[in-house]
């Protein structure tokens, strides 16, 4: 039992801890303390249950071959473990959601660095105060009116009124 105990995954509490919202804190206690009983009574066990002393059975019994009989069904007895059918689709959505996760920061690093290039463009601009119409349109290329699209801006052409 030891031998499988070891090959569990351990619950980080304080990690759990954290992502629980308030109003779910006393279902998360309850969690843990139901966790730590059942993890207290496992270790509680030990690796291998107790040998059975046939040779005393087969002095006591006084019908002939009944404690061979039992010997022989209890070592053919195989208990079955349940399939553990659920670690590889975590797994899975684990590696899966770790990939989202980075591609998630790389996308955010890449605006991050946008964000930070957009910034140095204003610190290092002329105020507004200061500018002319050259520099408005050289620092923001947006405003710089197209003469071939409106040639009278911002007046109408007189074939117009």
């Amino acid at each position: 039992m030891a031998g499988r105990r070891a090959a569990l995954k351990t619950i980080d509490w304080l990690a759990f801890a954290e992502r629980v919202p308030p109003h779910q804190r006393n279902m998360f206690n309850s969690l843990k303390t139901r966790s730590d009983a059942i993890s207290a009574k496992l270790a509680s066990l030990p690796e291998k249950p107790a040998s059975i002393d046939w040779a005393y059975y087969r002095s006591v019994v006084a019908k002939p071959g009944m404690v061979d009989e039992f010997e022989k069904r209890f070592n053919a007895l195989k208990v079955p473990e349940p399939v553990d059918t659920q670690t590889s689709a975590i797994t899975t959505q684990e590696v899966e959601t770790n990939k989202d996760a980075m591609s998630y920061i790389e996308a955010s690093s890449a605006r991050i660095a946008g964000y930070e290039k957009e910034l140095e463009k204003f610190k290092n601009m002329v105020p507004f105060d200061q500018m002319t119409i050259e520099d408005l349109n050289a620092a923001f290329p947006e405003t710089k009116l197209d003469k071939v699209k409106y040639p009278y801006w911002p007046h109408k052409p007189i074939a117009e009124l």
